[in-house]
């Protein structure tokens, strides 16, 4: 099966090559404009010269079976449609596109070809986000706080508060029917936005501070007098009476703790399968994110 592995930064070294690189019958490609960074990277993964390209032209050209994007966001739209046009199955990082069109088109394109394409939402296969879906969830509140980061109102959300807005579809019992936001912008700068979702039984709300004094992801569910409660995806507390806590193992990986090597193995399962992934459901996401973008800077932006 041969995959290619577009974009080379942190990301894709920390969490999805470590993966790829160990999986059985994948030949795996990567693709940067950079050399330099391509020869280390390819280097270390003792990948021979025929597996390194520095041109995406180059890289089609080895009749792909699949790829992972994870170049810049701003390069994601002509990436991914060069890829969707040459039928290539995509798995690429949040956010699809920085602007709702552009992440609009490319889900429809994926449709009208008939290819898979897969937004990189990790958390939802996090075992400790994947087992508060199994929890009851009159209340739902997730924070990821950040150190002294103030930054663009859409960059912000379409990067980094998406995890959250995902989080909360992905853990809601029912549909939406009522959405809030409050923001705090100062400069230009977004320093917090709170998303609060309301439906039939249950709230659910999600708060991002960029000035926290402190960087730490926590999500709580709550209901029928219990609570769980998952600290930075590794320590899950159950509180019904005196809290247990369960810790992730000393060699958990933290791909798997995160959910980014379930996320690539089911991918990777669904392309061999044959199976066309849709990216409609992570759309909807993108969509209530463009919600937030408008509500934070204001009916003149």
């Amino acid at each position: 099966m041969k995959v290619g592995c577009i974009g080379l930064g942190d990301i894709a070294q920390k969490a999805y090559l470590p993966v790829l690189a160990l999986r059985p019958g994948i030949e795996l490609h990567l693709h940067t404009r950079t050399p330099a960074t391509l020869a280390r990277v390819a280097d270390s993964l003792r990948l021979p010269e025929s597996r390194r390209h520095t041109t995406l032209d180059a890289l089609l050209a080895q009749d792909l079976d699949a790829a992972f994007v994870h170049a810049p966001t701003d390069a994601h739209p002509e990436i991914v449609t060069r890829l969707l046009e040459a039928g290539v199955p995509v798995y690429v990082d949040k956010p699809l596109a920085y602007e709702l069109a552009d992440s609009e088109r490319l889900v429809a394109l994926a449709e009208e070809r008939g290819v898979a394409l897969a937004v990189g939402f990790n958390r939802r296969f996090a075992p400790g986000y994947a087992q508060c879906a199994e929890h009851p969830r009159e209340l739902i509140l997730m924070q990821k706080n950040r150190v002294g980061l103030p930054e663009e109102p859409r960059t912000m959300i379409l990067d980094d508060f998406i995890h959250v807005v995902d989080t909360l579809r992905f853990l809601v019992p029912g549909p939406v029917d009522d959405v809030t936001v409050r923001a705090r912008v100062q400069d230009g700068l977004l320093h917090h936005v709170v998303l609060q979702l309301g439906g039939d039984g249950f709230t659910a709300l999600g708060v991002m501070n960029r000035l926290s004094g402190s960087a730490e992801e926590i999500l709580e569910v709550s209901g029928q007098d219990t609570k769980r409660q998952v600290i930075n995806l590794a320590e899950v507390i159950d509180h019904k009476g005196q809290p247990t806590l369960r810790r992730r193992g000393d060699w958990v990986p933290v791909s798997r703790q995160r959910g980014i090597e379930q996320a690539v193995l089911a991918f990777l399962d669904a392309v061999r399968a044959g199976t066309v992934l849709s990216a409609r459901d992570a759309l909807e996401t993108h969509e209530l994110c463009e919600r937030v973008v408008r509500a934070v800077q204001g009916p003149a932006a």
